[in-house]
């Protein structure tokens, strides 16, 4: 059974879009390391963290479309697993400063100093170990997950009901986190990360090493949400999508598929944002906010949801786009954002994948009717 569903996984389009994206992946860790850096070939560190935050986003986006494309639940909370992946790393980069930290202190970490907190608080334990605060980025955005799906969705809330439900999640947490006594670090967050895994964070080769991670983890991402989407789990998640009252009827319980994927999406996210962190050097409530859920909903859009392939390239695109608008015109960023989402909204409704299997597949039908049809007798 566990071999059918990864076989599921792999077919002609995701063979194409994990060959691409390990070509990309190697000739650019290959011109970071191999060239000097005044060679015209050679890839800064800052091009290379800038492409591993594109595909932590092409996870996000990924771990959206999964719910959003394939099962109908449209997300504005995503951001909240995120972060809380993201803090989770947060927390064991932070225990690796040590003395290393402002105040020199070996166990508490510098906001703390300043905060005067005389103890290392209890839900810190154990983030000095990488294996814990690996554990903790895919167990706290489940566990989160999957005590709000069980409510949410054995209470039947659907639609726009459950999308401000989720939207008023994040901006809870984002509250939260700003408070100073949450023990989080406030407004300004955790920050000053000095290595991981014993390796310095800011080092070219530890760059590298993290955008490999973060190449690996959106394949297997890739694979996992394509077996499932394939597998007869994923045809009962498309039917609860478009006629959830009709499969009800059917026997099935839509509630529980709902929940599945809905902690699965979560985890994903989790470690998305567990990744993000270490390349971008911090975390912070801003990471809550409301708005970036929002903006992850606009990126599936633009590629093209219910297509997964679609999910990663409008992440990926919408985020490049951004860093070269912002470098020319950096406050009109959010009116480009918008014109794009309403473009793509009358111009190209289904996204760039899905207009572009529309096209292929009216090209096929075209060819399919100019072909002869056989003669009787022939």
């Amino acid at each position: 059974m566990t071999l059918k569903l990864i076989q599921g996984g792999f077919d002609r389009r995701t063979a194409i879009f994990l060959g691409l994206l390990f070509l990309i992946v190697v000739g650019v860790s290959v011109l970071s390391l191999g060239t000097d850096a005044d060679s015209p070939l050679h890839v800064s560190s800052y091009s290379v963290a800038l492409l591993g935050k594109y595909l932590c986003y092409a996870l996000l986006a990924l771990s959206v479309d999964l719910v959003w494309g394939f099962c109908g639940v449209l997300s504005l909370g995503h951001a909240a697993f995120f972060a809380l992946g993201g803090y989770a790393m947060g927390m064991y980069l932070m225990r690796q400063i040590g003395t290393r930290g402002v105040y020199g202190d070996p166990i508490l970490p510098d906001f703390m100093v300043f905060l005067n907190y005389k103890e290392l608080p209890w839900f810190w334990y154990g983030f000095d170990q990488f294996w814990f605060a690996a554990l903790m980025v895919i167990v706290v955005p489940g566990v989160l997950a999957f005590v709000f799906g069980w409510f949410a969705f054995r209470s039947r809330v659907t639609g726009v009901y459950l999308s401000i439900i989720t939207q008023a999640l994040t901006f809870a947490l984002m509250l939260a986190f700003f408070r100073n006594d949450m023990g989080f670090g406030g407004n300004n967050g955790l920050t000053d990360f000095k290595e991981i895994l014993g390796f310095d964070v800011q080092a070219d080769s530890t760059r590298v090493g993290l955008l490999v991670a973060s190449a690996v983890a959106l394949a297997l991402g890739f694979i996992i949400c394509k077996a499932l989407v394939n597998s007869k789990f994923g045809k009962v998640l498309i039917a609860v999508r478009d006629a959830e009252s009709r499969t009800r009827f059917l026997g099935y319980r839509p509630e529980n598929y709902k929940l599945l994927v809905w902690t699965l999406s979560a985890c994903m996210a989790g470690v998305a944002g567990a990744l993000y962190v270490p390349q971008v050097g911090i975390i912070n409530p801003s990471e809550f906010t409301p708005a970036n859920s929002i903006e992850v909903v606009i990126w599936v859009a633009v590629g093209g949801r219910g297509t997964l392939v679609g999910a990663t390239v409008g992440a990926i695109i919408v985020n490049f786009g951004k860093t070269l608008f912002t470098g020319i015109l950096p406050e009109f960023w959010l009116f480009a954002l918008g014109g794009l989402f309403i473009a793509v909204t009358l111009f190209l409704p289904k996204g760039i994948v899905g207009t572009y299997d529309d096209w292929k597949a009216k090209r096929r039908a075209s060819k399919d009717a100019a072909a002869p049809q056989p003669q009787e007798g022939d």
